[in-house]
């Protein structure tokens, strides 16, 4: 338990460093289009190496995190996922120039805290593979995720870089519930099995969305709602259909961390445009080495 621990909390630091990488990239690539999500998108963004070096510690974070998902309950890994948000926002301010406000650190200490909680209340890891019928289930909700994600990039400005986070967080959740539904590693038994294209489809849209929210909103905003997206979600189906559990007289303990979660989630929402960052126009953001 000790190794998937260090491993999750090891993914968080990826994942985090990642996401401004990635924001400033997304920011120096023009739109293209007036959609709200636009899917070549990531085809201009990969000819910044900014954007590249982003995907290689994606790519060292997502491993890791395989490793804690075969050692740890889901909702275990997501709470130490959450990090991601306080790395985010402590790397953003010197390669971002931003600022956090005092609201917007205590939004994150309570983000962070809340999912620490339910870290502590956690207990083993659920033995159960899941239905044929919840397979399908995540595949047909990664589809969805994709129609979702593009009305999702026509909200106002304001609300716009949550949802987008939001979706995109939905996406890595059905990564992470894909992965414990991946049962036969073996080539004939991947290609049939509907986890495996929604581990895809999933990982695919929430890097779209993702994306698309960094250029277009604030990085600190749109961490949230990933945040609360790959939370919440995975854990419910953890514990409802793949077995997983808590400590012994601990439900309570978990059940107030993800309440104050969702608080502190909705207060950094709210707060969450950084003064420096509001300021300047997007252009004005320095651009990334081709």
């Amino acid at each position: 338990m000790l190794l998937g621990m260090v491993c999750a909390l090891a993914s968080a630091v990826c994942f985090g460093t990642a996401s401004v990488f990635q924001a400033v990239a997304a920011r120096s690539t023009a739109p293209g289009t007036d959609s709200g999500v636009d899917p070549r998108l990531l085809l201009r963004v990969l000819g910044q190496w900014r954007y590249l070096a982003g995907l290689a510690l994606d790519g060292l974070g997502f491993v890791l995190e395989l490793v804690a998902l075969r050692a740890l309950p889901i909702y275990t890994v997501g709470a130490a996922l959450a990090a991601t948000l306080a790395v985010t926002a402590v790397v953003a301010a010197p390669v971002l120039h931003t600022r956090l406000r005092p609201g917007e650190w205590a939004a994150v200490a309570v983000v962070c805290g809340g999912l620490a909680m339910l870290a502590l209340a956690s207990g083993a890891e659920g033995h159960l593979r899941g239905t044929p019928g919840l397979r399908i289930a995540t595949l047909v909700f990664a589809v969805a995720l994709l129609a979702a994600g593009a009305l999702a990039g026509r909200l106002p400005e304001r609300s716009r870089a949550a949802a987008l986070g939001l979706g995109a967080g939905f996406g890595f959740g059905v990564v992470e519930v894909a992965v414990r539904l991946l049962d036969d590693f073996a080539p004939l038994a991947l290609l049939t099995n509907p986890a495996a294209y929604a581990l895809l489809i999933g990982g695919g849209a929430a890097f779209l969305l993702l994306t698309t929210a960094f250029q277009r909103g604030s990085v600190t905003t749109a961490t949230a709602g990933m945040v609360i997206g790959e939370t919440i979600g995975p854990a419910l189906v953890g514990v409802a259909w793949l077995g997983d559990r808590t400590r012994e007289g601990l439900a309570p303990l978990a059940v107030l961390g993800f309440a104050l979660a969702i608080a502190g989630a909705l207060l950094l929402t709210r707060f969450g445009e950084a003064p420096a960052e509001r300021d300047r126009a997007p252009e004005a953001v320095p651009a990334a080495d081709c």
